[in-house]
């Protein structure tokens, strides 16, 4: 996605340090871009996902209904978007196992695949996913492993993933970007998140390099299961430690959506996943990749999983702004230049005490970037769960602040371009301590 080629001075003074706070200018190509979304075809996609009855990985193939049918749907879809987008069922026979697979099964994960303009080597991949399988309990509320084809309409969890994923790839492919994204929805995650998880393990094999994660999971729910209505927040889940990279994608996704967004809350939860729960991010994370998981305020139990999951007891307007804010999330990482690598090639940080031995001495490989306007420094106190202050440097590779220990705060490097897209921060860390061993004399 490319936009005006001039960095003005302004642009440098609203990256820099301002009160204490990191201010950053909204894009208005990507402002245009979002506002694209339209709630009418929202409404479309999910009545249509609805239409199936059930979604269930293990649904008979039947006419116009169960997994097969809407998995046919959406590759048929997304063809239809545009043909730049490169769209294919990832598919793989499973014999049965275990209790949630109690015969043989296809899993038919539908991918369509926007190229960016770094190819090869150069190639950065983000990957948007939602799952269109669902479950459901009977209608008198009781679980029945076996019972394949009972209705289960799926239409927060998670028609509404998938209505973000249908909505975004139309309008991005419009447009050129950077990266690669992969647009992904899987089957196979209300039984044990298997089309991700096999999926994830495909890639690691393929050598890809996934650069971020972003799983879309239940996004157009405002009432929980008090009555409580909360629709000013979204939640981001995300792995450990403090400085993952997933925590740091997650970090990501609540400035540049506050930043699009500044009515709306992007609340970071310092957790993989739901306490004792997950969902197809974790797949990925698992895989070594960062991955975050974003999702509504309020879950809802007496709907998730039951046939009250319908098109009737979602939250359109609600459903639609968290697209639009995912959006400006994933169009921003996607056109910005590569984060910095901050690590030497032993993996050691580039970070020390400079010659004085008080100061904070930072160094950072160059980025490879056609229009590359230079790097901000992040930092933050240990005990800050965000980045407090950033200062623009300009095009250099390296930077010495006097008389800041580093033992009392975290740094981190961006890269900016002169359009004024900035790429994920990369923070300076200390790689895990390895245990010794000492020969001991017999």
């Amino acid at each position: 996605m490319k936009y005006s080629r001039v960095l003005s001075l302004s642009f440098l003074v609203a990256v820099c340090l301002v009160s204490g706070q990191v201010i950053s200018a909204v894009n208005p190509k990507i402002t245009s871009l979002i506002q694209g979304v339209s709630k009418e075809n929202v409404e479309t996609i999910l009545k249509k996902l609805e239409s199936f009855q059930t979604r269930h990985t293990l649904s008979s193939d039947r006419e116009g209904l169960g997994n097969k049918a809407a998995a046919e749907w959406l590759q048929a879809e997304f063809k239809s978007l545009n043909p730049r987008l490169q769209v294919t069922l990832d598919t793989y026979e499973l014999p049965s196992q275990g209790s949630r697979m109690r015969r043989p099964v296809t899993i038919r994960n539908v991918v369509a695949v926007l190229p960016g303009r770094r190819t090869g080597s150069d190639e950065r991949i983000f990957v948007l996913n939602a799952h269109y399988d669902t479950v459901a309990r009977k209608a008198d509320g009781t679980w029945s492993r076996d019972d394949f084809d009972n209705y289960a309409p799926g239409v927060n969890d998670d028609a509404s993933g998938v209505a973000a994923l249908l909505e975004l790839a139309r309008l991005f492919s419009q447009e050129e970007f950077e990266a690669t994204i992969y647009f992904v929805a899987f089957s196979g995650e209300e039984i044990g998140l298997v089309g991700s998880t096999l999926m994830a393990a495909r890639l690691k094999e393929e050598n890809k390099n996934i650069c971020g994660v972003i799983g879309l999971d239940m996004i157009g729910n405002i009432e929980g299961g008090s009555g409580r209505i909360d629709n000013s927040r979204i939640r981001v889940f995300s792995e450990g430690p403090m400085d993952s990279l997933s925590r740091q994608l997650a970090r990501y996704a609540k400035h540049i959506g506050e930043l699009y967004f500044p009515s709306v809350e992007i609340d970071l939860i310092y957790r993989a996943d739901r306490f004792g729960r997950g969902g197809d991010h974790t797949s990925f994370v698992l895989e070594g990749w960062p991955g975050i998981r974003m999702m509504e305020a309020n879950e809802n139990y007496s709907r998730q999983h039951t046939i009250h999951d319908t098109s009737d007891n979602l939250s359109l307007d609600y459903c639609t702004r968290n697209i639009r804010i995912v959006g400006s999330v994933l169009a921003s990482i996607a056109a910005a230049p590569t984060a910095p690598q901050v690590n030497d090639e032993r993996g050691r940080p580039m970070l020390g005490r400079g010659e004085s031995g008080y100061d904070a001495a930072l160094k950072w490989n160059p980025v490879v970037c056609d229009d590359l306007a230079g790097y901000i420094i992040h930092w933050r106190k240990t005990l800050s769960p965000y980045w407090e202050k950033a200062i623009h440097v300009g095009n250099i590779n390296e930077y010495t602040f006097k008389d800041i220990t580093i033992d009392e705060y975290v740094f981190g490097v961006s890269a900016i371009d002169k359009e004024g897209n900035e790429s994920m921060v990369s923070a300076y860390s200390m790689p895990p301590r390895s245990k010794r061993l000492y020969e001991i004399k017999k």
